[in-house]
Formats: C-alpha cells, structure tokens, sequence
C-alpha cells in the first residue's frame, strides 16, 4: 500500500531546502534523540495538504485507511480520540439535545456535553465486582434509555471499556437503527478489532460512527486517532467540527505515523496480531490456574485479585519491583495491555512474576457500594460555569457537583457536573481515596 504523506516529507526533507516556515528547528538535527524527528517535522507548506481541508496526500491515506477498516470515510486525528468524540458529537447534535449515554464515559464526552450544551441521559452499566471502572451495557437498557429521552439526538457508548468488556454493539445498533438514531462508539481501545479473525469493529456491526485510538494498540504516534463514519450524510460535516476543536496546527509527524501503519495494517498485521492473540490467550490459560481472570477483549489482561487476597495497587507494585508496568491498578484489579510489539519475554516475565507474588491465604472481600443515579439540579454546562469552590468529601453531601469526579478515563463517573452528593456516592469517593470536590457556590 502506497504512504503518500510519509513519502512527500520524506522526499521534501532529503532536499535539504530552504525552510522559510515552521517550525523553529528548522529541520536540524543536533546532539539529541528527539530532533532525529526534525528533518520529518513540517508544517501546512506546498504540496502537503491541510488536515481539516484534506484534498490531497492526506485525503489519499485517509481513503486507504478507510477501505482497511471497511468505513465509508475515515478522518484522521492528531488529537486523539477526544477530538474525535467531540467532532462526532458536533456532527449529529445541537445545542439543548438528549444524548443516551452509557455511563461509563471518557471525560472528553463530559467535556463535549459542556462545550455543546447537551443533555446526558445516562444508562447505568452492570458493573464489575466492587468497581466503577467496567461494567456491561445490555441493548434493553440503551433502549429504555431512549424511551425515558424521549426524542434523543443519537446513543453514545464505550466499547471495549477499559478492563476490556465489549459491549453487544451489534444488538445495541439494531435498537438504534428502530429509532432511527445514529449508534456512536468510543472505540478508542478497540482499533485493532476489524483485524480480528472475526471482523467486531463497531462500523462492521452497525455503528454510524466511532472514533479509535490508533496509538493505544497499533504502531502509531501518541495522539494518533481514527474517525470512521459508515454513512456519505456524515462526511461533510466531520471535518468542519473537527476544525472547530481541534489545534490548527496538526503534528505531521503523528499524520506520516498514521500514514505508514496503512502498509502495517495490509501486509503484516493480521498474522501479527493472531500470534499475539494466542501469545496472549495462552497467558491468561495459565495465570487462570490461580488468578481470576476477567472475560475481556484479546489483547488485555484483566485481574481480579481479591481473591488472591491483593489489592491491585499491591499487584501494580509488585510488577513494577519486577521493572513491569501495568496500563492500570485500583483495589480490585490490575490491567495489562498488549500489541504485536511486545517481546516474547515480556509474557514469560509477566508470568513469572504473577506466579511467584507471595499469596495470603484469605480472600479479600469486594467494596460494598451501589452506584445509583444522583438528583440532577442542572445540566453539566450550567454546572461548570457556575461560580465554585473545593470542599472536602465529607462537607458535600447535599452539594451540587461542579466539575465531574472519575476515577480514570473511561470509568463511570461518581457524580457528573450538576448532579447533587449524596452519602453514598460519598462512600465512593472515599473508596477510591478522593478526598476534595468542587461543588457550586
């Protein structure tokens, strides 16, 4: 497959020309690991197209990419994925809409509801044992969903979430698609999903638009995203929102990452990622023997470890005494993320130390809590412009919530701006050692 902007900057920077234009460094290379990079890093010059007007080389890798994925379009991002979240809101919504939204959001989709003024109505996941961090969205619940909005803009879910549960995108689109509302899916840890042996990208199974954070699990620069529309009636507005939220100066060097992962993703991926998903696979098989591991999408590894009598904060230290790092740890679980990049002594040191992590011979108990839905007073936007201040957990009950409190992105959110405090979400907060919110005045 042909990289035409990889190919324009690496021609233009063996001219060795004249840089009469940004950036600073001028194309130098000095003493320095990062300003290898320099000679690859230009600007909206001749010939290099312009990300939000693409007509040339980025129009080109962006329709390749787009047949990889079998989308309608795909636009490139060098703001991530909430650029993309932001751009597929925009797209579909206006100001004062219902969104169905699964609650266990990424804060960009917080973020949009502000910046958009739009009205969450929020599904509430079956969650994960003692966690706020996964759950599971059913189709009967995206439906009533609807029903309580009465006339909603669109359906907004997260899958993979971050423990790596996928939701039934599928079923979920078929009741979207008897509303005749778009389906939306954060599918930002779910890029390398259309390479699967069986194809469970969200534009495969009905979705009509989904962003994916290429950099999460393929080879592409932080910051790296996709936004794959499945309908021509979304392509004329995608790049006017993205455009509106993103930086006008998009980074050329995460566009040629995009750009030559094209080549990966068509000649070398798919057999990369199968030995990756049986590398993975025949980990959790034998970690299974002792640890309880979660149901989860094939290139995450999810542990529950109460019942090994550890925190997931223990089990992160541990592997980090062990120089392994861990994607994320609270205290019930611990999550590893793996590509095609990983050596193969990284699953037997994973392995190793999991298998050899001194065991108490009590089990712990789970958090009791029941996350249920809070008063709302006013709607996110109102709440965050609202004059506020900072105050401990324990004077908030009866408070209105200013700014929403997450414990990471994406989970589900303890209380979202506008919504009042109560004891409960109080005793979650303290759960996960949060111990100052804003409220309104």
């Amino acid at each position: 497959m042909n990289t035409p902007i990889y190919d324009f900057v690496k021609a233009y920077a063996e001219k060795n020309g004249v840089r009469g234009h940004m950036p600073g460094h001028k194309g130098a290379v000095g003493k320095d690991v990062i300003s290898a990079v320099y000679p690859y890093d230009i600007t909206e010059i001749g010939g290099a197209d312009a990300l939000f007007e693409a007509e040339g080389i980025i129009a080109e890798s962006e329709r390749n990419c787009a047949k990889l994925f079998g989308a309608y379009s795909t636009a490139y991002s060098a703001g991530g994925s909430t650029l993309c979240i932001e751009a597929m809101l925009a797209a579909v919504c206006r100001s004062g809409d219902k969104v169905v939204a699964a609650r266990n959001s990424h804060k960009a989709f917080l973020n949009s509801c502000i910046l958009l003024g739009l009205e969450p109505e929020w599904v509430y996941p079956e969650f994960e044992k003692g966690s706020v961090i996964a759950g599971k969205i059913t189709p009967k619940a995206i439906e009533d969903g609807i029903k309580r909005a009465g006339n909603p803009a669109c359906v907004y879910i997260t899958s993979p979430d971050y423990l790596g549960n996928i939701a039934d995108v599928k079923g979920i689109a078929e009741v979207c698609g008897r509303y005749g509302i778009p389906l939306l899916v954060d599918n930002a840890h779910g890029a390398h999903l259309a390479f699967l042996e069986e194809n469970i990208h969200p534009i495969k199974l009905g979705a009509a638009m989904c962003c994916d954070s290429a950099h999460k699990t393929l080879p592409v620069l932080t910051g790296g995203a996709y936004l794959h529309t499945a309908d021509e009636k979304y392509v004329g507005k995608i790049k006017g929102a993205m455009s509106l939220f993103g930086s006008s100066s998009p980074s050329y060097l995460i566009m040629q990452s995009l750009d030559l992962c094209n080549r990966y993703l068509a000649e070398e991926f798919p057999d990369d990622l199968k030995n990756t998903v049986k590398k993975v696979t025949e980990l959790k098989n034998k970690l299974g023997q002792v640890w309880t591991v979660c149901n989860s999408e094939p290139l995450k590894l999810s542990l529950y470890t109460l019942n090994c009598g550890r925190t997931g904060y223990e089990v992160s230290e541990y592997l980090r005494s062990r120089e392994i790092e861990a994607e994320y740890a609270d205290g019930t679980h611990v999550m590893l993320m793996f590509s095609p990049f990983n050596k193969d002594t990284d699953y037997d040191r994973i392995y190793d130390a999991l298998s050899s992590m001194p065991m108490p011979r009590i089990r712990l108990e789970p958090p009791c809590f029941k996350l249920v839905p809070l008063k709302r007073a006013m709607l996110p936007r109102e709440a965050w412009f609202a004059e506020s201040e900072t105050v401990s957990v324990d004077e908030c009950e009866g408070r209105i919530c200013s700014k929403a409190r997450t414990v990471c992105p994406p989970c589900v959110p303890v209380a979202v701006g506008g919504e009042i405090f109560d004891k409960e979400s109080i005793k979650i907060l303290k759960m996960y050692s949060i111990s100052e919110v804003n409220v309104v005045k």
